[in-house]
C-alpha cells in the first residue's frame, strides 16, 4: 500500500505509556519509514478478536488513565513505523466512510483508535492484548496493541502491511455497523435466543464487517494506493482468522455450532464481494439463509466451497428475523 505522505488521522489515542513525546492534536511526530505492515490473529481472537466476543457492546467503566492525542514516539521504531501507518489507514477510513454516508444521506461520526501495550481499560472493560484488536461500540474507539503484528505475521503467515489495514479496516466496520444500529439489534438477540442461534448472528455481523472492510479496499483502490500484492495480502488474513482454520490448528477438529467469526472461505468471500460491490447496497448479511452465507464468488483460494455446499451447514439456516440492514436497501 502506497501509505507515505498519506493523511494522518488526528483520531489516535496513544496509551503505550509515558515518556517521548506526543504531536497534539496533527496526528504522528516521526518521519515516514518505508512500509511493512505485519497482522496476524492469537488464538484467543476466537472469542474477541475483530470485535466480538465478552468485549462486543459491553459496559463497563470509563478509562481513568489520561490519553495522549497523537502518536508517542518510543525506542521501537518499527513499532512507530506501524503506528504512523494505521493513523494513516484511519484517516483513509475517515475519508471512504464520510463519502460512503454521505452518499446515502447519513453523517458518518469518525471512530477514535487507541494503541495501547500490555493491557487496556475501555468503556467496554479491561482487555488484555490476547484479545487482539476490538472495537467497543460504547466508547466508539478502537483498541490495536501493536506489538501483536510481529507475533502474528511469524505464526499466521498474514504478514504484509495490507494485511494490517484489513484489521483496522474490520474494526472500522464495526464502527459503521453500530452507527448504523446493527450491533444494537444483534446484541438484543442476546439472552433471547440459544447459544447456537446467537454464535451465527455473531458469525453474520463479523462477515458483514468484513464485507464494509472490502467496500474500504474498494475506495483506496480508486485513489490508486494499492499496491501488487495487497487484495491477496488482505485474503491471506481473513483466511487465516477463520473459525474453522483456527479451530483445527489448535484443537484439531471444528466445532461448526461454536462458530462465532465465519470460516475462512466465507471471510474472505464477503471481503471479495465488499470489494467488487464498492458500496453499502450488497452488504446484508442477515436477510438470507445461513447456508447463503457461503456466497457464488468464484475465485482461486485455499479453500472452494461452491455455495450451498458447506461441509459444515449442509442443511442451511434460516435467517434471523427483524434485522435491519439498511433503510435504503431493505
Amino acid at each position: 500500500m502506497k501509505w507515505k505522505g498519506g493523511r494522518r488521522s488526528s483520531n489516535v489515542e496513544d496509551r503505550r505509556g509515558s515518556g517521548g513525546f506526543s504531536t497534539g492534536g496533527g496526528g504522528l511526530g516521526m518521519s515516514g519509514m518505508a512500509g511493512g505492515g505485519i497482522f496476524g490473529i492469537i488464538i484467543m481472537i476466537i472469542i474477541a478478536l475483530f470485535g466480538g466476543g465478552d468485549l462486543f457492546g459491553g459496559g463497563g467503566s470509563t478509562p481513568t488513565e489520561t490519553p495522549q492525542t497523537g502518536i508517542t514516539e518510543t525506542s521501537n521504531k518499527t513499532e512507530d513505523e506501524m503506528a504512523e501507518f494505521v493513523s494513516v489507514v484511519l484517516a483513509y477510513t475517515e475519508d471512504a466512510w464520510t463519502q460512503e454516508f454521505a452518499n446515502n444521506n447519513m453523517e458518518y461520526v469518525e471512530p477514535t483508535l487507541v494503541l495501547f501495550s500490555g493491557q487496556v481499560q475501555s468503556a467496554c472493560g479491561v482487555a488484555g492484548s490476547q484479545v487482539g484488536p476490538f472495537y467497543c461500540p460504547a466508547d466508539q474507539k478502537l483498541y490495536i496493541d501493536l506489538s501483536f503484528y510481529d507475533q502474528l505475521s511469524q505464526e499466521y503467515g498474514a504478514s504484509g502491511d495490507f494485511a494490517m489495514a484489513y484489521v483496522v479496516a474490520h474494526e472500522v466496520g464495526h464502527h459503521v455497523q453500530n452507527l448504523l444500529g446493527i450491533m444494537d439489534q444483534v446484541q438484543g438477540y442476546r439472552g433471547q435466543v440459544i447459544e447456537t442461534e446467537y454464535n451465527e448472528l455473531n458469525v453474520r455481523l463479523e462477515l458483514q464487517a468484513d464485507y464494509l472492510a472490502g467496500v474500504w479496499a474498494n475506495y483506496v483502490q480508486e485513489q490508486g494506493v494499492l499496491e501488487a500484492g495487497d487484495f491477496e495480502e488482505a485474503l491471506t488474513a481473513a483466511h487465516a482468522v477463520g473459525d474453522d482454520t483456527l479451530q483445527k490448528q489448535y484443537q484439531g477438529y471444528v466445532v461448526p455450532d461454536s462458530f462465532t467469526h465465519g470460516t475462512s472461505e466465507q471471510r474472505m468471500r464477503w471481503f471479495t464481494k465488499g470489494f467488487e460491490t464498492g458500496d453499502l447496497s450488497g452488504g446484508d448479511a442477515f436477510n438470507i439463509g445461513y447456508d447463503e452465507l457461503e456466497l457464488g464468488i468464484d475465485f482461486d483460494g485455499p479453500v472452494a466451497l461452491r455455495r450451498g455446499e458447506s461441509e459444515h451447514h449442509p442443511y442451511g439456516r434460516q435467517q434471523p428475523d427483524q434485522i435491519v440492514w439498511l433503510r435504503a436497501y431493505s
